[in-house]
């Protein structure tokens, strides 16, 4: 019988030019590594954000897990859009118990708002998964995610987050504040920062988060 792959969710927000969707993600980091972002034992998914109105865009239809009232750390969230992907994306994870992972052997990660999207995912209704990463993500100040925290007493996944000091779409300092609080509402946390990178992947990075993946996941 063939061995069941564990699960590595990876999420993705569109961009400028790429990470438009799965695939449009999963195109984009093989550019940059210049090699598939494969494991012989890990099974990665890349999951598509079905298109709303985004407000950011004027109310303009895009491919993004939720909508946001402004790109800002200092707003209230759109936590009804962030609910329903929350269960759309618990479903896909459903399946993957049911296929015979066990929900200590997924990841959730990813990219911009899909990072956020992965830490509402895990640290709201999925404290039993493997670990988290976050790329060049936020959560805003009041975020739901905190308050959910400060009611755990139970061992939390684990962090891995990633943020170019260049960035000037989602702040570096955006995502260092994410990193304190989280630290101090007790998610054992990794931040590392990427001197003169903008909003964008780079192989180092990726690279780290292989290395990160294979010690979450060893085979």
């Amino acid at each position: 019988m063939a061995q069941t792959k564990d699960a590595c969710l990876n999420l993705c927000i569109p961009s400028a030019a790429q990470g438009d969707s799965g695939q449009g993600l999963r195109t984009w980091i093989e550019q940059v590594l210049n090699q598939d972002f494969t494991f012989q034992h890990v099974k990665v998914i890349y999951p598509t954000a079905p298109p709303r109105p985004y407000t950011p865009l004027k109310g303009g239809f895009s491919n993004v897990w939720f909508d946001r009232f402004q790109i800002s750390n200092d707003c209230p969230e759109h936590l009804e859009s962030i609910d329903v992907m929350c269960q759309v994306l618990t479903d896909l994870i459903d399946g993957e118990v049911r296929s015979g992972i066990k929900k200590n052997r997924i990841l959730v990660g990813g990219f911009s708002m899909g990072g956020c999207m992965a830490m509402h995912l895990a640290y709201r209704n999925h404290q039993d998964v493997a670990g988290v990463f976050a790329l060049s993500s936020f959560l805003n100040k009041t975020s739901a995610v905190y308050q959910a925290l400060q009611k755990s007493d139970g061992v939390l996944p684990e962090l891995f987050q990633c943020h170019g000091t260049a960035d000037e779409l989602v702040l570096h300092s955006w995502g260092e504040e994410t990193n304190s609080v989280l630290k101090s509402l007790g998610v054992r946390t990794k931040f590392h920062s990427f001197p003169g990178v903008y909003h964008e992947l780079s192989k180092a990075e990726l690279e780290k988060l292989k290395s990160w993946i294979l010690t979450k996941l060893p085979d």
